[in-house]
């Protein structure tokens, strides 16, 4: 029996104008969730909102995650249009490619605050709603990179471990709330990452590697949400690497070395 239902679900997606937020926010949409999307493209948060509308209730808020006035507004919205929030996706993210020592520490900064500290400081934001919530569920969309990290992704990887530590520390913490905690990891999707990196200082010569739809992606992590699990890693090939590390760890690091 699913835990929860998507019908009248009052959710917040940021990071909703492309890629796996954008069609996780359609597929809220097509089951009749109150979205309020985030982003910072307003003409495609538009365009979005008018297609998901028909079937249930959309609002947006353009501008930048790492903004607090723009995660204000967020949770404002929330509350003035549906009366409250019952689920938070912590979607938002921006990455950078290139080995550690030919970067420079704005790098770093700039990629933590968006992807960890943002996320951080929305969920604060967030959690008096949320406990007010029905069948409250937080989701925090993490990456494979979380898991296993690669070379030429250090940063990127970083921000991805604490996103799911935090998670982790959180859904212990928010049982007595009776907050769910759902932490995603892709793998390789289809989607604009690699064309809005902040930086590209070098990438590794991985060979051909299947991709995700981001679709498809979508649908599993509302069937996640509907189900209250606690963490999925939806991309068969990103399973087959956190198996591998976990149970084989040094071949996994010959195989990184390779690439470095």
């Amino acid at each position: 029996m699913a835990r929860r239902k998507i019908q009248d679900l009052r959710v917040i997606v940021t990071g909703a104008s492309s890629g796996i937020g954008r069609e996780l926010a359609r597929e809220l949409g097509r089951q009749g969730a109150k979205l309020v999307l985030v982003a910072r493209r307003q003409q495609r948060l538009e365009e979005l909102a008018a297609e998901i509308a028909p079937a249930g209730g959309a609002e947006w808020v353009a501008g930048d995650i790492s903004d607090p006035s723009i995660r204000q507004s967020a949770v404002y919205r929330a509350e003035s249009r549906y009366g409250g929030l019952d689920a938070l996706v912590n979607n938002a993210g921006i990455g950078a490619l290139g080995r550690f020592e030919d970067a420079n520490p704005e790098r770093l900064r700039q990629v933590m605050e968006v992807n960890f500290f943002a996320l951080v400081e929305m969920t604060r934001l967030a959690l008096p709603l949320l406990r007010q919530g029905n069948r409250p569920i937080l989701v925090n969309v993490a990456s494979i990179l979380g898991q296993r990290a690669t070379p030429f992704s250090s940063e990127y990887s970083a921000s991805k471990f604490a996103v799911r530590g935090f998670s982790e520390a959180l859904r212990a913490e928010w049982t007595r709330h009776g907050i769910d905690v759902l932490v995603v990891s892709p793998g390789r999707t289809e989607t604009e990452f690699f064309e809005q990196v902040i930086e590209q200082t070098g990438v590794p010569a991985w060979p051909a590697l299947t991709t995700a739809n981001p679709a498809a992606v979508a649908r599993q992590i509302v069937r996640a949400m509907r189900r209250g699990r606690h963490e999925i890693i939806p991309h068969r090939g990103a399973r087959a690497l956190a198996w591998l590390n976990r149970f084989c760890p040094r071949l996994v690091d010959a195989i990184m070395a390779r690439y470095a």
